[in-house]
């Protein structure tokens, strides 16, 4: 039963409500210790910002917390929201990063804000920074390659340290800049699922192996998120889907009010309960089969090199309970 191709996962550092944000983290963290002794290969963070129920906002912080507790996954963020940054401090963070666990980090990036419109302006951004995007992409893999593109201009430490870069997206836009540059991409289909297939086709159709940043033997490799949830028994993963996909309605539609059971029920029958529903499209519940032949069909699909696992399971049982029965080593 066996993915032939690299299984990923991507964690939101999800805090509960009236939970301390130090629960959320600790929480991350058994996780991830989960995934380290099950095989898993890479975990990486996302970075949020004036979002309550998320607490990875400092996401160089979180990689470094958790990479000190593990011992073999790669950690890096999926992503780092770029225009929020200044190329020169992503270096020099994961430039550290690099430096204390050699081998062991990863750098995605993202062009969005990973915020809401005032947010942004806090950040001391206005919005146009994202129109700098792909500039911003090759400085940044100058300084982290130690050939910096703004004269007497270096990261110290990330200079030389060859931190591998990753292009995210949900748009074509993405899968377009990785090919050119001839980087990894990586399609947020676990919220984004619509242009899934037209990103794959896209991103393998233009990859260009002598891209600026391509490597030596540069090719396509291209990752793939879904939403996952596996139990021993299909009702209890239906259950699980069921409460996440509550979450999803509280979240987007409560409007910071608790929306009672009997709320819930009645929002789903409203289209546009339903178009948010249909934002988790690519999720795969069930039993270790279910689950596994469902990623199988998902790889076939898109042609995937490695899918990213998004946990959606509520309760940390079953989370921890999703991680043993899709990791590489139980179902081999």
């Amino acid at each position: 039963m066996a993915l032939s191709i690299p299984l990923s996962l991507l964690d939101l550092t999800r805090v509960k409500k009236d939970e301390p944000a130090a629960e959320g983290i600790a929480r991350s963290v058994r996780l991830a210790r989960t995934a380290d002794r099950l095989g898993y290969h890479r975990l990486w963070f996302a970075e949020h910002h004036n979002a309550p129920t998320i607490a990875s906002s400092a996401t160089a912080l979180m990689i470094q917390h958790v990479t000190a507790q593990t011992k073999n996954l790669r950690v890096g963020a999926g992503g780092i929201m770029l225009p929020n940054h200044s190329p020169l401090v992503i270096a020099e963070q994961f430039g550290m990063l690099e430096t204390l666990y050699p081998g062991r980090i990863d750098l995605g990036l993202g062009r969005a804000p990973g915020t809401d419109g005032a947010t942004m302006r806090a950040l001391r951004r206005d919005g146009r920074e994202a129109d700098r995007f792909p500039q911003d992409v090759l400085e940044l893999h100058g300084y982290l390659s130690g050939n910096s593109r703004i004269s007497g201009v270096n990261a110290y430490p990330g200079a030389g340290t060859h931190v591998p870069l990753y292009i995210l997206g949900s748009s074509l836009f993405g899968a377009q800049l990785a090919a050119q540059f001839g980087l990894p991409y990586a399609f947020a289909s676990h919220f984004a699922p619509t242009a899934l297939n037209d990103a794959a086709r896209l991103y393998r159709e233009t990859f260009d192996a002598k891209g600026p940043l391509a490597g030596p033997e540069a090719k396509p490799h291209f990752i793939a998120a879904v939403n996952v949830i596996a139990a021993d028994d299909a009702s209890a993963a239906q259950d699980q889907r069921r409460q996440a996909e509550d979450g999803w309605l509280q979240a987007f539609l409560g409007r910071g009010q608790a929306l009672s059971s009997e709320d819930l029920r009645a929002v789903r029958r409203h289209p546009q309960a339903q178009q948010i529903l249909g934002m988790l499209d690519r999720t795969v519940v069930g039993t270790q089969s279910d689950v596994v032949g469902g990623l199988e069909a998902l790889v076939r699909e898109v042609q995937a090199d490695e899918l990213i696992l998004v946990n959606l399971a509520v309760a940390e049982e079953h989370q921890h309970r999703t991680l043993e029965l899709l990791a590489p080593a139980a179902a081999s």
